[in-house]
């Protein structure tokens, strides 16, 4: 009888190389495809422009105006004089702080005619309009 020698059998092993690779590829998509947004933005409904470029968010002053004709500044209701006042307080510490003109589709272009107007008589001229 003749002796069979045993094989020595390996070690059962996961290997997680592969499994690493693809969690970071899934960690990269979901980075890239979210989608930052401000939390603290009014409930109005931007108007669409087709030719609008990406504005980078930086420091700013945000004036809103929603349907009903009433303002405010950094999401905050205000009135229209203390408004005015803020502007002029803005453009006197630093003129060249960006403004951005957030107003629904359906509000009036007197409202954000007069709010673009009064921002560029305090001398603020980098006045934007946020939409979708």
């Amino acid at each position: 009888m003749s002796v069979i020698p045993k094989r020595r059998r390996r070690k059962a092993e996961i290997n997680i190389v592969p499994l690493v690779d693809v969690l970071v590829v899934l960690i990269f998509f979901f980075l890239v495809s979210m989608q930052f947004r401000n939390l603290t933005m009014l409930n109005l409904t931007l108007p669409r422009i087709e030719s609008a470029g990406r504005e980078e968010p930086t420091d700013s002053v945000q004036i809103g105006v929603d349907v009903e004709g009433q303002y405010f500044l950094n999401g905050q209701p205000i009135e229209e004089g203390p408004l005015v006042e803020r502007i002029e307080e803005v453009s006197r510490l630093s003129p060249d702080t960006p403004v951005i003109i957030m107003a629904d589709e359906n509000s009036l272009l007197r409202k954000v005619t007069f709010v673009m107007d009064t921002c560029r008589k305090a001398g603020l001229e980098k006045v934007r309009l946020q939409a979708r």
